[in-house]
């Protein structure tokens, strides 16, 4: 294959539905704080603004080795042309009307320090009213829903649609980004006639039918902008019409579901432990946490739409290993999610990971994990934008073949940092975090003409290659070998 990227970053909007949120507001907030450089004091000194915890800014890559055999590496935002951070203009929509500096100070996710340097920023931004389908949601979020569009649901798609269009003219914007961080919605059910063709879900719409969600209407007004649009929640937004309607229009869509803390967490513990022989029987996770995100979880229907996510991270993993797994055999899975207000955005995550070893021993790991949500999704965000714009720029001529072709419209390649990956139909879903990291780093490598990344590391396994890099070291190197 050939690859072509394009150079040049266009200037790029990005739109939050939830942009009041936990996620949403303290996604604005980080943005802000590293574009001014703001630094803070807290009881343990002096904070500096980072991107820590993004794949695209805060880690590297092995480019290769140099003439010692060495490892050479580089940040992985300095291997192409990549959108920053920084440079992106955002906005979006909420249900409630709080502003950006209000909804900061009601999250409760940043320092106080930096919350009062950052809210003469924050407060000048306001989400734009939403759809608000209270079917979809918990019934507890309705006291927040102040700030709702009316009319039928096909006036509301076009009133997302026209909000795209003048956010981009109003900003300047070569284009436009859209990204659901909002409540968890229930799962929609995919019937015939209503959602199963791109023609039916646009005409679900116009006819208002009951079982379209606020999150697919915002992707049907998305795609027909021919903007981007990537799925933060775990509810089944892209039901089949909106899948067919992405691939008419040619416009990228990738969910679902953001993949931050306990369920990374297992996509590494089951690949080890599958990896080595190992096989696990039970795997029990169970989860508490205060924000508004664990409120409408409480809620039966909401949370089964994460118990979904949550569960399939370690099908494939387990697929991958007939040995210690017949073909229907998956290990005891259950998820437990509760609401603990006074916790707040500090989730606790608890997981037992028990397995069958050598002989019939049994094997059994417990783990704890704190950690606060949405310092944690927040970058995964900014991740998920900047690679679903520069999947924009790339494109790939076969060998053989004259046209050029974009990747497929249902992105993939962003499973890293997704629970439950959206893959096109036939591809297999990779749950696996250092597969889908492989996937992401060996493409960036073809678009810059390198080999596929590998571990065999020849040149230190051979007496004669050691010979030669030993007598290529400097003295005093070669007196510390010896």
């Amino acid at each position: 294959m050939q690859f072509k990227t394009e150079r040049k970053v266009g200037k790029t909007g990005v739109m939050l539905i939830g942009l009041g949120g936990n996620n949403g507001s303290t996604c604005v907030a980080g943005a802000i704080a590293n574009k001014l450089g703001l630094t803070w004091e807290t009881k343990n000194g002096t904070q500096k603004s980072n991107f820590w915890g993004s794949l695209l800014m805060s880690s590297t890559v092995k480019l290769g080795n140099d003439s010692r055999g060495n490892a050479v590496y580089t940040p992985m935002n300095k291997m192409l042309p990549f959108l920053h951070p920084n440079d992106i203009v955002w906005g979006g929509w909420d249900i409630n009307s709080a502003n950006l500096g209000e909804a900061m100070k009601r999250c409760m996710v940043l320092d106080y320090e930096l919350q009062k340097k950052l809210e003469p920023h924050m407060r000048e931004i306001k989400p734009l009213p939403s759809i608000y389908f209270p079917d979809f949601i918990a019934a507890n979020q309705s006291d927040r829903a102040d700030n709702v569009l009316t009319g039928t649901k096909q006036d509301q798609m076009e009133q997302i649609r026209k909000d795209i269009r003048d956010f981009k003219s109003a900003n300047g914007l070569d284009q436009v980004i859209l990204l659901w961080t909002a409540n968890t919605e229930r799962f929609a059910a995919v019937e015939e006639g209503i959602n199963d063709t791109a023609e039916n879900i646009l005409g679900s719409i116009e006819n208002g039918e009951e079982e379209v969600s606020a999150s697919t209407v915002f992707a049907v007004a998305s795609i027909l902008e021919g903007c981007t649009f990537i799925n933060g929640s775990p509810q089944n937004t892209f039901v089949p019409g909106v899948i067919e309607l992405a691939r008419q229009k040619k416009v990228f869509i990738a969910g679902d579901d953001f993949k931050s803390g306990q369920t990374k967490m297992k996509s590494v513990m089951v690949d080890f432990l599958v990896s080595a022989g190992i096989k696990p029987v039970s795997i029990v996770s169970y989860n508490h946490l205060g924000n508004n995100d664990g409120k409408n979880l409480s809620a039966p229907s909401q949370f089964r739409s994460k118990e979904i996510s949550k569960s399939n991270v370690v099908d494939d993993m387990v697929a991958s290993n007939r040995i210690l797994f017949e073909e229907d055999e998956h290990p005891d899975h259950v998820v437990v999610i509760k609401y603990v207000p006074y916790v707040g955005d500090s989730k606790r995550a608890m997981d037992e990971y028990t397995s069958e070893i050598f002989m019939g021993g049994k094997n059994t790991i417990v783990m704890h994990n704190t950690c606060e949500d949405s310092l944690l999704a927040t970058p995964l965000i900014y991740d998920l934008v900047i690679l679903g714009e520069f999947c924009q720029r790339v494109q790939v001529k076969k060998e053989g073949e004259t046209e050029w072709e974009s990747l497929h419209p249902v992105l993939s390649l962003l499973s890293y940092m997704l629970k439950a990956p959206l893959v096109p139909n036939g591809a297999p879903v990779v749950n696996a975090l250092f597969t889908q990291r492989c996937a992401i780093v060996n493409f960036m490598r073809a678009c810059l003409g390198l080999a596929p990344d590998n571990h065999m590391s020849l040149e230190h396994r051979f007496e004669s290659t050691l010979a030669a890099l030993n007598a290529e070291e400097p003295a005093n190197k070669k007196m510390r070998l010896s």
